[in-house]
């Protein structure tokens, strides 16, 4: 895996050990960041259940200002922290490794506002995502022009509206599809 384009384009990154994590494929990352490109310098991500990071990172590469990383996973965090070291990435980020809905409660607690969330929950839990992405719907954590990117699998729909937000836009790629969302 690599990072695709900016600053630290063509670096390798690390991938947590096992098959717990499935990493956004490079192939996605630049279909969603082809989409996203003209509003991503300066902006604010949050990379929920980041795995090795590489969406923040690939963000952090294109020129946003910061991105905080969500991963629960012991070994996905020490991945996350290792691939920014190893791009000499000092400033700019936070790793938090608890469970999204905690650090969400969290960060929502703190007023903090992201112009991008995105979230890659395993597969699995699809009950993760009506969770998430409704806690988001109700939060300040969201600006008025955010965007909310959830990926999933092709065979599962997680649907078109949560609260305020609604699904504005579907790109399927392989196994894998991204919605977008945004509050109307």
């Amino acid at each position: 895996m690599r990072v695709i384009a900016g600053k630290y384009r063509s670096r390798r990154l690390v991938v947590p050990p096992g098959l717990a994590i499935r990493p956004t494929s490079d192939r996605l990352r630049e279909t969603l960041f082809d989409v996203v490109a003209p509003k991503v310098p300066d902006s604010v991500w949050l990379d929920l259940f980041a795995g090795s990071g590489a969406i923040g990172i690939e963000a952090l590469s294109r020129g946003a200002r910061s991105a905080t990383f969500v991963e629960s996973a012991k070994a996905g965090a020490q991945t996350i922290r290792k691939n920014l070291q190893s791009l000499g990435i000092e400033e700019g980020f936070e790793v938090i490794e608890r469970d999204a809905a905690s650090a969400l409660r969290m960060l929502d607690s703190q007023a903090v506002s992201y112009d991008f969330c995105f979230l890659d929950p395993p597969y699995r839990k699809i009950g993760e995502y009506e969770q998430i992405i409704g806690f988001l719907s109700q939060s300040r954590l969201l600006a008025g022009e955010s965007l909310v990117i959830a990926e999933h699998d092709k065979h599962f729909d997680p649907g078109n509206e949560f609260g305020s937000l609604r699904r504005q836009r579907v790109l399927r790629q392989g196994d894998a599809v991204l919605s977008f969302y945004r509050r109307e």
